[in-house]
């Protein structure tokens, strides 16, 4: 199918099921964050608007350009005229916001010799300031921008205050390369270790937030030597950053402890974000943005690696610069990974650190368990995700605010994860389980995230590069060596079909999520749950009229019958979506629900 057919298809689908945003940019500006149903894209994977811009303006081989659209490891070509051209695929999937991946100028390529990866995703910057050539321009992104609010959708950012791309190097090496240099050992005042020369008269530790005591930090080698190659000291824009005393300089983070904070990403040069002329230095750049562009919510990549005092400057910063601009519900939430379902850790960034939210990592685990039938494949942990609910700054209103997902180009598809839970499933079972994960996403509390790729059913092997597949056309034989779900289509051909059965029911629920204030905006009670796999159940309210809708889920693969409880005041349900949904209640506080294997329903109840 080509772009045209592709376009007017998808148009022809919202049509028949209201599937696209719509409204005013002044309706657009008045949505609340939990109103929004968002499509996180990476540009390079998405689509190819401009073969011209492939290699970035760079010439060379790969190593040169980062160019190789046959390595999951370099760009494949897309860009932000693609994604432009594609504002109608997204739009009739009905998302309200669009996350794009980091847009700003990379170093190319990097790493050590035979290892070595471009920066397609995004994330290891040197111009804060300017979109990368592979993607495009400063006016092509400003032409996404207006292009998406002339459809009422908002555009949101994905940025990086923790660190820049690898370009300071140390003279000390080891055998083990930089391992990190803990501040106990290696003091802000001596010159490579507690042994070394005294430095940095008169500097109070990093704790004091002061210009004039930071002034006094003049010798960034307390702990590596910083050296910074004669190719690139003038590489990274705005000019400050050029300068190795704004940064850690303690060596590479082994994620634990003093080092989560202080130490290099795999190289990436962490910078000092205790120094008031960092922190000040990126509100300039990122208010910037919202001043130039009219963006509508920021992304923040590894927030948690950046202490928290300089989120209490930035995040206020932001907001006032977007009430400024006209924008009175712009949408922060930064990146807290969790490996394992911690809710405590997520909320206590938007406590000690006064973020609006974070990506909501217990959700994922949460919903992939249940749905996958992972670990012990109950709904117990789902359950209590809505109790820890109170943990978040705001409570549980402000846990509404959070971005919900199932999966990212991190941490890996959510299809994978069900195979990982299902090893014998399967695709057509696969594909139910999507169906299922999704439906949970887009009806739950939370603000639905969907990685660009899942309504189409892709897989992939796992997290990072494995799970960054191309949108178009694909070249890169190990992103294209299995099948996807729920479609028949080569797995190297393009994905933009509307009729895909992950599409078409994302399309139907975003829709029923945005015309149903229950289920963007209303609280949730619990209504059953198990230690083993089969019904879980919850009731949300209209936060105006009280009305309930009832959500029912069957994680089984097996029919489930059971007895649910609701308010004695709902007498009678209809079904928005779904199938099982009962005609009227047994008896008052009580309704018999029966779901198919992996089914589920959402209900409407009348007095």
């Amino acid at each position: 199918m080509n772009r045209l057919t592709s376009s007017v298809a998808a148009m022809a689908l919202a049509l028949s099921h209201g599937g696209a945003v719509a409204g005013t940019v002044e309706d657009m500006r008045a949505r609340t964050p939990e109103q929004e149903v968002i499509y996180f894209v990476l540009p390079d994977r998405f689509e190819n608007g401009d073969p011209a811009n492939d290699t970035g303006g760079l010439t060379g081989g790969k190593l040169q350009t980062g160019f190789d659209p046959t390595d999951k490891a370099f760009y494949h070509g897309g860009d932000l005229k693609g994604l432009t051209v594609r504002l109608d695929y997204i739009q009739n999937l009905g998302a309200s916001a669009i996350w794009v991946g980091p847009i700003f100028r990379n170093k190319p390529v990097q790493g050590p010799k035979g290892n070595e990866s471009a920066g397609y995703h995004g994330y290891w910057i040197t111009d804060f300031t300017a979109v990368d050539p592979h993607f495009g321009t400063n006016e092509d992104f400003a032409a996404l921008v207006q292009a998406a609010h002339a459809r009422g959708m908002k555009v949101y950012m994905d940025i990086i205050v923790n660190h820049t791309a690898d370009v300071i190097q140390f003279r000390e090496g080891t055998a083990e390369g930089y391992p990190y240099r803990s501040k106990a050992d290696y003091p802000f005042s001596t010159r490579g270790g507690l042994k070394g020369a005294a430095i940095n008269s008169g500097f109070a530790g990093d704790a004091v937030a002061t210009a004039e005591n930071w002034a006094k930090l003049t010798d960034p080698s307390f702990a590596y030597t910083p050296v910074v190659p004669r190719a690139e000291k003038d590489v990274k824009v705005p000019a400050w950053l050029n300068d190795p005393i704004y940064y850690h300089n303690r060596g590479n983070t082994d994620w634990k402890g003093e080092s989560a904070q202080y130490g290099d990403f795999v190289g990436l040069d962490d910078l000092a974000t205790e120094n008031p002329r960092v922190v000040d230095g990126m509100i300039d750049i990122y208010g910037g943005w919202i001043d130039r562009f009219g963006i509508d919510g920021f992304r923040i990549d590894t927030a948690r690696h950046v202490n928290a005092e300089l989120w209490r400057k930035f995040v206020p910063a932001m907001l006032e610069r977007a009430k400024a601009k006209g924008i009175p519900n712009f949408h922060i939430f930064g990146e807290v990974a969790t490996g394992d379902y911690d809710p405590a850790l997520l909320a206590s960034w938007t406590r000690n650190a006064d973020l609006p939210g974070v990506l909501d990592f217990a959700f994922m685990r949460a919903v992939d368990d249940a749905a996958g039938g992972a670990k012990d494949g109950g709904t117990e942990t789902l359950a209590r995700l809505f109790d820890d609910d109170a943990l978040y700054a705001g409570g549980k209103k402000g846990a509404r605010q959070l971005p919900t997902f199932l999966g990212n180009h991190d941490a890996g598809r959510v299809a994978a994860f069900l195979k990982l839970g299902q090893p014998l499933a399967g695709n057509g079972e696969l594909l139910q389980r999507s169906m299922l994960a999704h439906a949970m996403l887009l009806t739950l509390r939370g603000v639905p995230t969907i990685y660009y790729g899942d309504e189409q059913g892709f897989v992939g092997h796992g997290g990072d590069q494995w799970s960054r597949q191309d949108m178009f056309a694909s070249k890169d034989k190990r992103l294209t060596d299995e099948p996807l779900l729920g479609t028949d289509r080569a797995p190297a051909a393009e994905h933009f079909d509307p009729t895909h059965p992950l599409y078409r029911l994302i399309a139907e629920l975003a829709t029923l999520r945005r015309n149903t204030p229950a289920l963007h905006s209303g609280e949730t009670k619990v209504r059953a749950a198990s230690d083993k796999p089969g019904l879980f159940a919850v009731s949300r309210f209209d936060p105006k009229t009280g009305g309930e809708v009832l959500l029912a889920f069957n994680t089984s693969a097996e029919a489930v019958s059971g007895n649910v409880a609701v308010e004695p005041a709902s007498a009678a349900f209809h079904t928005l979506a779904g199938t099982g949904c009962p005609a009227t209640a047994t008896a008052p506080g009580s309704v018999a629900v029966t779901l198919p294997p992996l089914g589920f329903a959402v209900c409407a109840a009348q007095p």
